[in-house]
């Protein structure tokens, strides 16, 4: 029994995650619209929500091919850090620029 699955590729997890235009889309507009750097958290944790949707409707819809069993977690969490991220460069920016 091996002790990870070997259809199981982070790598294709972090790349769905970061070219995600859900993901970034939501982040940046909320990453925006934060007054507090507090709310990067909920910023993180909307884009990943959204972001797995899309990639669940697409998923549904044809559009991209089922992953494996359990993936969907390792997704969740590449898109709430990188959604994190992404929100924090906007909040950043727009604190910079105000």
């Amino acid at each position: 029994m091996a002790l990870f699955d070997p259809n199981f590729d982070p790598l294709t997890l972090l790349a769905m995650a970061v070219l995600n235009p859900v993901v970034v889309g939501v982040a940046v507009y909320m990453g925006l619209k934060s007054d507090q750097w507090q709310k990067l958290v909920v910023v993180g944790f909307a884009s990943a929500f959204a972001g797995a949707m899309a990639v669940w409707l697409a998923t549904t819809f044809g559009l991209l091919a089922p992953r494996p069993f359990g993936s969907d977690a390792g997704l969740f969490l590449f898109s709430f850090v990188y959604g994190m991220l992404v929100g924090w460069i906007a909040y950043t920016f727009k604190k910079r620029s105000a």
